[in-house]
């Protein structure tokens, strides 16, 4: 452009136009500084006293459980109870046809009677033969096998009484009692069968259900894992309260209580069992049913718990953390984890109380990086404003 030609005022407005521009570029350039540091949500760790929570398999086991059999042979005449139904301890089950015990018991009270008159015919021979025997009115042998006699006799009495007794015992099974309290299964015999004394195959099966065991399978090396670490110190025994979920993954409602452990290792699974108590009044439970038991066994006086968010693990499964460092620069922390607790992972080697753990924003840091820390769940800060955005609000306050 020749500005020589243009009017001494407008050459004039055209420098101070270009002037401005310059200038405008070199505010600009200042106003793009460097970001401020990415924000870190962390956590401060502290040991804590924290249960070693077990989930182990289980089945559960009728509390009692009797199979019924006759204990007198002889043909079923009535069964006297209804399937499936709740049974008392002594309630007649079923009836066996009582006719040849009857006729036995009646046998043994006239043999009883019959030995009584003997007993008591051999007393008097006796009594008589014994002043007789002290003057030598007989013979002293006569007196003797009297005194014999009676003595059989007396003995024959106690004989015919047990049988009597016997007798009366075997009538009286012929009613089938229920040994137990409980539900009662099936009957696998009907009336007019045959049945003998010591057979076999029950007649059928009382189980008493509430409350039910359930019988929970721990393996042999977290057993002795468990007690090295109770014996070393820093671990101390649980409550052995125990809570069940069910087949379909439900939880049971009601809690048990574990009553002791087995002292044998199954060889064919290297599982020690252990046996919980749960009540069961509802009759939810069914032995044999499969389940699960969550329960503590010990608790760790020196845990320290990590957010599962902060911990990260490479391709060989290794876990590390993140740590605020000096400067707040992020480190890198090895760990070593054993199990969760709820959201968390329990740390036993690597970490140490006070240490700042980073489980927010790990995203955004880059390592030997400087950020800024703050407590884990605190609100964002505003974001800063641009120069962009300076600009239009300096020129909007200008117009």
């Amino acid at each position: 452009m020749a500005w020589h030609r243009l009017p001494h005022g407008a050459a004039a407005a055209t420098l101070l136009l270009a002037a401005a521009i310059g200038l405008a570029g070199c505010g600009k350039k200042k106003e793009a500084a460097a970001p401020p540091p990415p924000e870190a949500g962390y956590v401060a760790v502290k040991t804590q006293s924290v249960p070693l929570v077990v989930e182990l398999p289980g089945r559960t086991s009728a509390y009692e459980m009797s199979e019924v059999r006759p204990q007198v042979s002889g043909v079923i005449q009535a069964r006297l109870f209804t399937e499936g139904a709740i049974v008392h301890k002594g309630q007649t089950l079923y009836r066996i046809d009582p006719s040849l015990y009857r006729a036995a018991v009646s046998q043994a009270q006239a043999n009883l009677r019959s030995a009584e008159a003997n007993r008591e015919a051999a007393a008097a021979r006796a009594a008589r033969y014994k002043p007789l025997a002290a003057i030598q009115a007989v013979a002293q042998q006569d007196y003797t096998d009297a005194v014999a006699t009676a003595r059989q006799a007396a003995a024959a009495v106690a004989q015919n009484a047990a049988a009597l007794e016997t007798a009366r015992i075997n009538l009286r099974f012929t009613n089938v009692p229920a040994p137990i309290s409980g539900r009662i299964g099936r009957s696998l015999f009907t009336t007019g069968a045959l049945v003998t004394s010591g057979q076999a195959d029950a007649l059928t099966t009382i189980q008493r259900l509430d409350p039910i065991f359930v019988d929970i399978q721990q393996s042999s090396a977290d057993l002795i894992a468990l007690r090295r670490s109770l014996a070393q110190g820093g671990t101390i025994p649980s409550s052995a309260t125990v809570r069940l979920k069910l087949e379909d993954g439900s939880p049971y409602a009601s809690t048990g209580r574990v009553q002791f452990a087995e002292q044998m290792v199954d060889p064919s699974t290297g599982a020690v069992t252990l046996r919980a108590r749960f009540p069961n009044p509802e009759g939810l439970l069914l032995p044999g049913m499969y389940v699960r038991a969550t329960f503590s066994q010990a608790t760790t006086t020196q845990g320290i718990l990590v957010p599962q968010a902060g911990v990260t693990r490479d391709a060989r499964g290794r876990a590390s953390v993140m740590l605020i460092g000096p400067d707040n620069k992020p480190v890198s922390r090895n760990i070593v984890t054993t199990q969760t607790v709820g959201p968390n992972w329990l740390v036993t080697s690597g970490l140490k109380p006070g240490d700042r753990v980073i489980v927010e924003g790990l995203s955004k840091i880059k390592p030997g990086k400087p950020l800024r820390p703050v407590p884990a769940g605190s609100k964002p800060s505003p974001a800063p404003r641009n120069a962009q955005s300076d600009k239009s609000d300096s020129a909007s306050s200008g117009g």
